[in-house]
């Protein structure tokens, strides 16, 4: 027995001294890069839950043949809907671009409907400004135009006098503003 009993104190020996190293070799990787391998862990975690989310999807879609089949059908029933409301939508925008272009036209004729009137009246020798001002005339209700007689400005006095302006420092006895002088402050 004492054959047996030598080799396990030396056996027990080595391992001590085993655990020993190990013991020191782990708790100084532990305490260097501690942290960097909880994290490395973590995402290790994180991207395996992931792959394995999508790995079931996968595996589902090839189960399920008549998901498969259906799929297409749904596509290009969303693709068909798709045009019509694109469609639609580029009816509307014609519509309000020939709504557009009929007032634009409107506004042409009729910029040069009173172009052509201020040109006969010009060749009558009738003043511009008179035909400017007829057409909102007629438009308006009330007393006809021979019946209203056009009112004379009086002379005013005008309110303030044209020298002064308040932006100007000009005029202002001691509340004038003078920019500081440039250069380097006076103290050494």
């Amino acid at each position: 027995m004492e054959r047996e009993g030598e080799p396990l104190s030396a056996r027990s020996a080595v391992e001590a001294e085993g655990l020993h190293f190990l013991h020191v070799t782990l708790g100084s990787l532990l305490a260097t890069y501690g942290w960097y391998i909880v994290f490395s862990c973590v995402l290790l975690y994180v991207a395996l839950q992931k792959l394995s989310t999508r790995l079931r999807a996968l595996r589902q879609r090839r189960l399920d043949p008549a998901a498969a089949a259906e799929e297409p059908d749904i596509v290009v029933k969303r693709q068909e809907a798709l045009a019509a409301a694109r469609l639609k939508m580029q009816e509307e925008l014609n519509a309000q671009v020939e709504k557009h272009k009929e007032k634009r036209r409107q506004l042409e004729e009729e910029k040069r409907r009173q172009k052509i009137e201020m040109w006969d009246s010009m060749q009558e020798g009738k003043s511009y400004r008179g035909n400017a001002r007829k057409p909102q005339e007629e438009d308006s209700p009330g007393p006809s135009a021979s019946s209203v007689t056009p009112k004379r400005k009086s002379d005013r006095k005008p309110l303030r006098g044209g020298g002064y302006n308040p932006l100007s420092g000009e005029g202002g006895g001691a509340c004038s503003w003078r920019p500081g002088r440039r250069g380097p402050s006076a103290g050494g």
